[in-house]
């Protein structure tokens, strides 16, 4: 009893890091922290109340902490999802909840597809289920239904390829995997394109640059191994590496450092693909990447610092896109503070709570982005009976009976 009362204490005090999210068209953004999202209207410089019908009061949608929110591509759907074993569907049209689906376990990733029909994600017991929002309904709850597994290694990341043929999953196993989408999701994703194995330590991100000359898109992936990799989908070749961490001068080229003390954590592209915003843990500020696309190569740009260790990035636009706090024009690699930005401290005051971070917080947003990775990574460890007592009253035992 003692043991469980003190991982419930663990449990309580764990601080999730803040996310982002930014509209694919920058009409709103949306940050996540804790179990609390928080919305700004970029449009009319103005917060945005969030309705959620399953829930009474100031109470927040989400009971635990959130752990992946996204747009969708065409800036229709928004998904919350996370610990508290649920997922989160809004319209970014009104706001509004429209369809909450649980989980048997804690979510860690979550995908839409592009044309906005498919909403997948994935638990810590490496499975990967997948909601059809052509069979959702005010009167209907949503079920999901699963789709893929990765044998008990838990994901990581969730992307739908820009054709929406392939969904890619990743795990903390180094893995990288290319899947055939399905055209009848109960036979669930069985065809395997192809592995992108190259990685020596967990994939912690994945992202898409277009490129124009190739069938199909270029796959970006970070990883615990301070790496960024490009990649071909399609043969899962490998074609090219950039040792970011040694680039921005947080590792020898010996390598030699505390695990996992530089992974990459987020990373996003410009619309092009000529430019890659790249976040490492530990690193206050953010590394910058040039993508060649015709060669398929990858090149150190420029590291740009911030008030903040940067936890998770947004989607950039074509001549400006969305960093953490900043914005970034493209035609030469300039990131604009936040007093710059139109509207952008009170964007600040709104989601973050202040214009200005001190030292001390900073401190405190980077040990909690290095906890919620190993917590990422791993999963909880009970004494026996507690094991057999959860085995009982587990979720989907209850929802079978």
């Amino acid at each position: 009893m003692d043991e469980e009362v003190a991982a419930e204490t663990r449990k309580d005090t764990e601080v999730a890091p803040a996310l982002i999210a930014v509209h694919p068209d920058r009409h709103s953004a949306v940050v996540a922290v804790g179990p609390e999202l928080r919305a700004f209207d970029l449009l009319t410089i103005s917060a945005v109340s969030l309705l959620d019908d399953s829930v009474s009061g100031e109470q927040p949608s989400h009971k635990d902490n959130i752990r992946a929110i996204r747009f969708g591509a065409k800036g229709k759907l928004f998904v919350s999802a996370g610990d508290d074993k649920t997922l989160k569907i809004w319209s970014t049209q009104s706001w509004q909840c429209v369809s909450t689906v649980s989980s048997e376990k804690r979510v860690t990733a979550v995908a839409i597809s592009n044309d906005g029909l498919h909403v997948c994600f994935a638990d810590k017991f490496g499975l990967v289920w997948v909601v059809d929002l052509n069979q959702t309904s005010k009167d209907k709850k949503p079920t999901p239904t699963p789709l893929l597994s990765h044998y008990c290694s838990i994901i990581t990341s969730l992307e739908f390829s820009p054709d929406n043929r392939f969904i890619i999953s990743a795990d903390r196993d180094f893995k990288i995997r290319v899947t055939n989408f399905p055209k009848n999701l109960l036979n669930g994703a069985h065809e395997i394109q192809s592995f992108c194995l190259g990685h020596t330590e967990f994939v912690s991100c994945l992202a898409f640059v277009p490129a124009q000359e190739s069938p199909h898109s270029l796959l970006l992936s970070g990883s615990g191994d301070s790496t960024v990799r490009l990649w071909d989908i399609s043969s899962g070749a490998l074609l090219d590496t950039c040792e970011v961490a040694i680039k921005a001068g947080l590792l020898e080229s010996n390598g030699n450092a505390e695990e996992h003390d530089h992974a990459v954590t987020d990373l996003c592209s410009t619309l092009d693909g000529l430019l890659v915003a790249v976040a490492i843990q530990s690193l206050r500020g953010i590394v910058l990447l040039s993508c060649d696309v015709s060669t398929k190569t990858l090149s150190f740009a420029k590291e740009r610092p911030l008030s903040l260790p940067a936890w998770q990035t947004a989607p950039l636009q074509r001549n400006c896109g969305w960093l953490p706090v900043s914005l970034a024009y493209l035609e030469e690699p300039v990131v604009l503070e936040d007093d710059k930005i139109p509207g952008g401290e009170k964007l600040l005051e709104t989601l973050q709570g202040t214009t200005s971070v001190d030292d001390n917080a900073f401190l405190a947003a980077a040990e909690a982005v290095k906890a919620a990775m190993c917590n990422l990574l791993i999963k909880k460890h009970y004494p026996f009976e507690n094991r057999e007592y959860r085995k009982k009253t587990r979720n989907d035992k209850k929802l079978k009976e």
